[in-house]
């Protein structure tokens, strides 16, 4: 089954699956195939999450591949070297890997037609490069055997998809917070000023209710541990011990706790805040803040970055002083609006600077107006004089000269035939 080692490849992808305790003598041969069954587990969100499962559990019954698998860490996993192992795993579990790879082949080219379908009745044009990233985690270009090529890229593809995936639901929760701000907003404006005010005070009610709770105890701190050991596990707190405490929740008994491990300790802190049943809770700010919690502790405790937690690393933790002396933790509900709070801000402070430019400009305007006739002050009455002096021209032309004296050019406006006056040609800045 799965172990220690096997997590380092997945579950520090991961962390969503899993796992049971390796219990197999490495000396046997591999299990019959009545045992080769798929472990359920928890999908990782990967849309290839079925295939990269069951190939790994299979892999995993090879007892060669199983040792290497302990045996290598996860830098060298990612650069491949476990891959290569490929080639001396067992002829049926090789054949079980050729079955699962071409199922995987069939699914996507089934998918990928019914988009087409989907694409064409609608008149759209597809985008043959999304399509073709559906394929990145298999070397489609072969689709009936199961290469070394084909496990490296399923490794890359999980490494790099995975490593993302927090990110990615922290950008989607915070569109959500800015839309369900904008959109409650938006509905003010087409109330009446009563209706309006009841809504406000409403609002203004549940964020009152919503921020009434107990305290909640920082993620990882003893406190918050302790807390788990009293109301979850029925024991005394004042008997808390570490090592008891990872063993009791290790729930697979691999020997680490992974992240779904982790984020099951917080549970009993986001119900001092959230309840389903209430108006003022968000069960989608639960889950923003189950994963920050599960970050911050993650950050905090998983010295070698694996996204596991063993029980070496979870002792260490709870020597230091932060763990005994944590300081406060803020729930992440508010971090969103806030950002909207900022954005408007921003745009405020912009209109601000874009008046005082204007005030700033108004002293120039009327030093300016003051010394430049009002007719010739914009650009467009200088195109319309021009268009009259070329029309006075040409009726010139029609009738008998008369002669006068035709002013210098310094002395003349465009389009103007009257000459300035001495003043003005004094006044007049040397740009102009």
């Amino acid at each position: 089954m799965w172990g220690p080692s096997h997590c380092c490849l997945i579950l520090c992808l991961w962390a969503c699956l899993d796992a049971l305790p390796v219990a197999v003598d490495k000396t046997k041969v591999s299990p019959p195939v009545e045992e080769l069954e798929p472990p359920k587990s928890e999908d990782t969100g990967l849309h290839y999450d079925r295939y990269l499962r069951e190939v790994i559990d299979f892999l995993e019954k090879d007892p060669h591949f199983r040792e290497k698998l302990h045996n290598t860490d996860m830098e060298d996993i990612k650069q491949g070297k476990l891959a290569k192992e490929l080639d001396f795993v067992s002829h049926h579990v090789r054949t079980k890997l050729d079955e699962l790879k071409r199922q995987e082949v069939n699914r996507l080219r089934t998918l990928i037609k019914v988009k087409q379908d989907m694409n064409g009745e609608k008149g759209t044009s597809v985008d043959h490069q999304a399509l073709l990233k559906q394929f990145e985690h298999l070397n489609h270009m072969n689709p009936h055997t199961f290469e070394v090529e084909d496990l490296d890229r399923l490794i890359q593809s999980a490494t790099n998809d995975l490593e993302n995936f927090d990110k990615e639901r922290h950008e989607e929760f915070k569109k959500y917070e800015m839309m369900k701000e904008l959109e409650r907003r938006e509905h003010l404006k087409t109330l009446d000023e009563e209706a309006r005010k009841k809504e406000e005070e409403h609002y203004e009610e549940m964020k009152k209710k919503h921020a009434d709770h107990p305290k909640i105890n920082h993620p990882g701190s003893q406190d918050q541990l302790k807390e788990v050991w009293q109301e979850s596990d029925g024991l005394d707190p004042s008997e808390f011990e570490p090592k008891t405490f990872f063993n009791l929740h290790d729930t697979n008994g691999d020997g680490y706790f992974d992240e779904q491990e982790l984020e099951a300790l917080f549970t009993k802190e986001l119900e001092k805040i959230y309840d389903p049943a209430r108006e003022e809770d968000d069960m989608q700010e639960m889950e923003e803040d189950r994963l920050r919690m599960r970050e911050h502790v993650m950050n905090e405790i998983d010295t070698n970055r694996d996204r596991l937690v063993s029980l070496n690393e979870f002792i260490t933790a709870t020597d230091r002083k932060e763990f005994q002396e944590p300081g406060g933790w803020e729930t992440g509900n508010q971090t969103p609006l806030r950002t909207f709070q900022r954005v408007l801000g921003h745009m405020a402070s912009a209109a601000a600077v874009l008046q005082l430019g204007l005030l700033r400009m108004r002293p120039l305007q009327r030093w300016l107006r003051a010394r430049v006739p009002h007719r010739a002050w914009t650009a467009g009455s200088l195109r319309v004089r021009a268009v009259q002096h070329m029309e006075r021209l040409k009726i010139q032309k029609t009738e008998t000269p008369v002669q006068a004296k035709v002013p210098s050019a310094v002395e003349m406006l465009p389009g103007d035939t009257r000459p300035m006056s001495q003043g003005h040609q004094q006044d007049l800045p040397a740009h102009f």
